[in-house]
């Protein structure tokens, strides 16, 4: 069946017009026909925060999301909230809004908008305020009365409303919208519209609207397919669905053990508000040289589970995927349904490390992820994975090759940093020159071995706190 756009707009159904586009962003829609003018522009990008508005879940959760990356067909069914939304019954403002006003955290006040649905969502969410506004760019305030408000919120305890019924395809004049269910429908509709755009997160993909203005004719969301939202842990491996959010993997990731170093550079990857949207699936289909998560599936020994049919599946070693600049091993209208990690096991090291212009929300500059089998001082194995540095995620592994048989000393890290800097053939642009990115991909090797073997002498070097840090696994999963 096909309907219109329906979805809950700041505690109230809305039903839009048939003819709006499903492809309009969000934000767009917002400050045109609904003249929710609160939500501001910035970038377009999803860096500034400023149209950060928030999804109510069902469970009561909130989760916050840049409007300019977020499609309206992506909302159909959903319960959004803008700034408008947090008016007392009296028209007065919020608690939050009180508090940052009160607390000197506004000024010209064109970030403050998405600055109080970051605030409204951390309140709710909890975890450290310094990653729940690290989206939220201010040119004004220099940030310490924003977290210094941060500081005296507490949840005003509201519920999330109740979306009305939508359906699960968009039809326009010019434009299908399909929000499928399951993997074979997926593929069906796939299969009868192969040049359709397969919509995961959209956090890369949707720049294509926000920025270039693209109106794809058809557009086919995973985000309903529940497959693809999984989550399986074991002792050996862990299996995640290709289109589960990195904000609710993350909380699993910080769970589980020997997958803590994932779980701090996820923590760095994009804003609260990326990672409501982004997937892991997303980031493989986009194949990009500075994913963030890429180095670190490659570091694992990822093994990727690829649907063709309904019951027609193959699995593909993570080695085997990046073919050439954004190219892969994906055939005619497959799709990645899910992901399964090995888990790092007693006697291992990984680390998962990034260096960016800003720590928070950037783009990796160079990545390195490194796992290294230890037993009686002896390297055993070792998978030493790069981003930024080529076309593609890379393994480095004449560096690995000069790791394996060696002892497991500073002087072993030496000869397979200078080997791995030696061997790649990065490119200058204006992140950083090709001669930095190989000075700093050795670099992150050895600073991988400072950190395990003196963590006290690393952190001063890093200047990071102590969970940032690479580990060996000593602790056995569970």
């Amino acid at each position: 069946m096909t309907g219109p756009i329906a979805f809950s707009l700041n505690g109230r159904p809305t039903t839009l017009p048939l003819d709006t586009s499903p492809s309009m962003s969000l934000l767009d829609w917002l400050r045109g026909p609904a003249r929710l003018t609160g939500t501001k522009e910035g970038c377009a990008e999803g860096d500034c925060g400023a149209c950060t508005v928030v999804q109510e879940e069902a469970d009561g959760g909130r989760t916050p999301l840049n409007a300019c990356l977020t499609l309206l067909g992506q909302v159909q069914g959903r319960a959004i909230r803008t700034v408008e939304g947090l008016r007392g019954p009296d028209g007065g403002p919020h608690p939050v809004q009180t508090t940052l006003a009160e607390a000197d955290g506004t000024q010209c006040g064109f970030c403050t908008p998405g600055i109080v649905m970051a605030l409204w969502a951390q309140a709710r969410e909890g975890g450290d305020p310094h990653e729940a506004l690290a989206g939220n760019l201010c040119r004004c305030t220099g940030y310490r009365p924003i977290l210094d408000a941060a500081s005296h919120l507490t949840d005003d305890a509201v519920l999330p409303p109740e979306p009305p019924p939508a359906e699960r395809v968009i039809v326009t004049p010019t434009q299908k919208f399909f929000l499928p269910t399951t993997v074979g429908e997926a593929l069906s509709l796939h299969a009868a519209h192969p040049g359709a755009w397969i919509l995961a997160g959209g956090t890369d993909l949707n720049l294509r609207v926000s920025e270039h203005r693209e109106r794809p004719p058809v557009i086919i969301s995973l985000r309903d397919v529940e497959a693809m939202h999984a989550f399986e842990s074991t002792p050996e491996a862990l299996t995640i669905g290709a289109a589960l959010p990195y904000h609710r993997l993350l909380r699993h990731l910080r769970a589980e053990p020997g997958f803590g170093p994932f779980a701090e550079l996820l923590s760095r990857l994009g804003s609260r508000q990326i990672r409501g949207s982004g997937t892991l699936g997303g980031n493989l289909g986009t194949a990009s040289p500075i994913g963030d998560t890429l180095p670190v599936l490659l570091a694992l020994n990822a093994r990727l589970t690829i649907a063709a049919g309904a019951t027609d599946s193959r699995s593909l070693p993570i080695d085997d995927f990046f073919l050439g600049y954004r190219q892969t091993a994906l055939i005619g209208q497959e799709l990645i349904t899910t992901i399964t990690l090995p888990r790092p096991q007693p006697g291992q090291f990984f680390a998962a490390q990034k260096l960016s212009k800003r720590y928070d929300q950037d783009i990796a500059t160079v990545a390195l992820a490194s796992l290294i089998t230890v037993e009686a001082g002896t390297v055993t194995a070792a998978r030493l994975a790069l981003g930024g540095v080529a076309a593609t995620p890379i393994r480095a592994k004449e560096a690995e090759e000069a790791l394996i048989g060696a002892a497991w000393s500073g002087e072993s890290i030496e000869r397979a940093a200078t080997i791995l800097s030696a061997r790649i053939a990065p490119l200058s642009d204006w992140r950083a020159t090709a001669d930095y990115r190989r000075l700093a991909a050795g670099n992150l090797l050895r600073r991988a071995f400072l950190t395990a073997t003196r963590p006290d002498l690393a952190l001063e070097v890093m200047a990071l706190p102590a969970p940032h840090a690479p580990r060996f696994i000593t602790e056995a999963p569970a």
